[in-house]
């Protein structure tokens, strides 16, 4: 039977208090059904709470580290796969193929490479004057890719022969005089260096290996009497410079991570690093199922990072264009470091990084490039469809101009493809008369069209780069304007 409320019970003050309690009882029994849901039980995504802040914590790792493993691997398949060595050069006789698997190479240069390491001391980089009508371009980088300094034709030496002495971190000892020197931070320093050439020509390219030939590195030890070099052509062989986004970027993360110098600004990260079992110092053996939430880890985190860098990061360069530039915001702010005061925007930094490899102190000045990765109505480009991108006349563009096509998710050359871009020095270029040029993109070519034409795969997503050698002004102040791709 029930007992009947006296009338003080009635009071709104009382009904008041006794709605409050009832709420913080409701509210105490929600709490203690979701604590008994996740612990043991699982999360929404049906996951422990442990297993969900591995998994996040080994996403941020990835987002945090890729320069620095895309560095370890384009090294180790150069220096040790192509027996290039530190302190050689790797140069390229012919223009090179997809077989470079780098990101976002170009296809219109032959590139140079060299790796050095300074744990032993400071090493001295030995370049020479541009010369008969062959110079070059490039950036001294370091293990994070940072740029160091600009050298060649538009750089601190502005073509002319120097001599360049790379420091160990915290180097405080003696440099001698007729050297340029430049603080490292990392054990590990490399550079990817541009010959600048009229032509692609036999005659031009073969001017850019008897420059190769004159670069030097040597450890300033042994500046008396140096080592003798070793320069080997890297033409047509294959060069793997991308992470794989499974569990085994983890393994790649791990030795970079017990090789190298971890500075005082990313000491936060070993902490996360320790929870998913990598530690200097320390095996890295995870179990078949660690590796199974390591390697969702890494597929997600690449997933990121390409809507990152192609959607979310980077707003259209031409207002109601697909068109973006290649550097997120903060690039050129921070020098490529993405250190701002009070923060390491190391997620934007990790966006880049899934793009490019290399890059400039100073961009713009011999180089300038654009990105589109959607046609019009924002869908992703399909490599089992056909484009045609109109390319106005009078580019402004010094030398000459690009189109390069790369595969979405490697941001590499296209596999196992002829030809990979268009550019204006190619003798068989089809003009409009209007002085526009059509380049059409597609898995087959329009008749008659060959030469304009870019293939692509079935069953792939691609975007393109253009590129602008020698801007101009009306890059800058968009006076000229590329249009976005039409779909055939």
């Amino acid at each position: 039977m029930n007992r009947k409320l006296a009338p003080e019970e009635l009071s709104p003050i009382a009904i008041k208090g006794t709605m409050i309690a009832a709420t913080r009882q409701l509210k105490l029994l929600i709490a203690f059904t979701l604590l008994t849901q996740t612990i043991g039980v699982g999360t929404a995504s049906g996951q422990s709470i442990k297993e969900d802040l591995f998994h996040h914590r080994a996403m941020e790792s990835v987002f945090w580290s890729v320069p620095f493993v895309q560095f370890k691997i384009v090294r180790d398949s150069v220096v040790d796969g192509q027996d290039v060595g530190f302190n050689g050069v790797g140069y390229y006789s012919k223009m090179q193929t997809w077989k470079m698997q780098m990101a976002t190479p170009n296809d219109t240069t032959p590139y140079l490479v060299a790796f050095w390491n300074v744990k032993e001391g400071p090493v001295v980089i030995d370049f020479p004057a541009s010369n008969t009508g062959i110079g070059i371009f490039g950036t001294l980088m370091d293990a994070w890719q940072r740029p160091l300094e600009d050298v060649g034709a538009t750089g601190l030496d502005a073509g002319r022969s120097a001599k360049y002495l790379i420091l160990p971190p915290g180097y405080r000892g003696y440099v001698p005089a007729g050297y340029t020197p430049i603080q490292q931070e990392t054990l590990n320093g490399y550079t990817a260096l541009r010959p600048i050439i009229p032509d692609t020509s036999e005659a031009s390219l073969k001017k850019v290996v008897a420059l190769a030939k004159t670069i030097k590195i040597y450890p300033l030890a042994k500046a008396d009497k140096p080592p003798a070099m070793n320069y080997v052509d890297l033409y047509d062989k294959l060069i793997i410079g991308i992470p794989t986004f499974n569990a085994s970027y983890f393994d790649e993360l791990n030795e970079i991570i017990q090789e190298e110098i971890i500075e005082e600004k990313d000491l936060v990260m070993l902490g996360m690093l320790k929870y998913i079992g990598i530690e200097k110092g320390v095996s890295f053996k995870p179990d078949t199922q660690t590796r199974e939430i390591l390697g969702k880890a890494a597929e997600d985190a690449h997933k990121h990072l390409i809507d990152l860098y192609h959607t979310e990061l980077i707003p259209p360069y031409y207002e109601g264009t697909r068109w973006t530039s290649i550097v997120p915001a903060g690039a050129l702010e921070t020098g490529l470091t993405y250190q701002h005061p009070g923060r390491l925007d190391y997620q934007s930094r990790g966006a880049l990084y899934y793009a490019i490899l290399s890059s400039a102190k100073n961009i713009g000045a011999a180089t300038f490039y654009l990105s589109n990765a959607k046609d019009p109505q924002g869908n992703w480009l399909d490599g089992g469809s056909s484009y045609k991108l109109n390319v106005p006349a009078n580019v402004p563009a010094r030398d000459f101009w690009s189109v390069v096509a790369y595969d979405l998710e490697s941001a590499t050359w296209i596999l196992e493809q002829s030809k990979v871009g268009v550019d204006s020095l190619a003798k068989d270029l089809q003009v409009n008369s209007d002085g526009s040029v059509d380049v059409y993109l597609g898995p087959r070519a329009p008749e008659g069209k060959e030469s304009n034409w870019i293939p692509t795969s079935p069953g792939k997503r691609f975007f393109i780069m253009f590129r602008w050698y020698g801007p101009e002004k009306a890059v800058f102040t968009k006076a000229w304007k590329l249009k976005d791709l039409e779909k055939l």
